[in-house]
């Protein structure tokens, strides 16, 4: 959902860059796991609101600026079952990550190790026989089969 970048003032608060399209979906949620490399502890959010592009946010437990250092770097989460469902052809990037990719040659390009978010668009990394980057827009993605575990595109192998 987040990363939390540092420390917002001298009171505890903290900035968070958020991963979602709208930074209002994550200050609306009551609870977050905040943690890295298998580390994940549960933290009531006191208040969190919008901020420019990001979200600033004040724990419990997080009283100020020293003890927010601390927090600096870390992933911002929360359970699936507090998540909206997505509407139709929207889909959550830890969904698609895992899921082959095959364009419409029937040539497996490998599978989503992950997905950068550059401004334009969505590209989804794809290792294989060799690491492609690959557009996550309608003119390329074809159909996103989650049952199946696959995404089709229009791409062409020597892309």
């Amino acid at each position: 959902m987040g990363r939390i970048l540092a420390p917002f003032g001298i009171k505890g608060w903290l900035k968070i860059q958020p991963f979602t399209a709208e930074s209002d979906c994550l200050s609306a949620l009551d609870t977050w796991w905040l943690g890295r490399d298998g580390d994940w502890r549960q933290y009531r959010v006191v208040e969190a609101k919008p901020q420019g592009r990001g979200v600033v946010a004040k724990l419990e437990g997080c009283e100020d600026r020293e003890t927010a250092l601390e927090f600096r770097g870390k992933q911002v989460a929360v359970t699936r079952d507090v998540l909206p469902r997505p509407g139709a052809n929207e889909f959550y990037w830890a969904d698609l990550i895992g899921l082959r990719v095959v364009n419409s040659a029937a040539q497996d390009f490998g599978e989503v190790t992950r997905i950068l978010e550059t401004g334009a668009n969505d590209v989804l990394v794809v290792q294989g026989e060799c690491e492609r980057l690959i557009p996550f827009i309608a003119d390329v993605i074809q159909a996103v089969d989650l049952a199946a575990g696959e995404i089709r595109v229009d791409w062409g192998a020597d892309y």
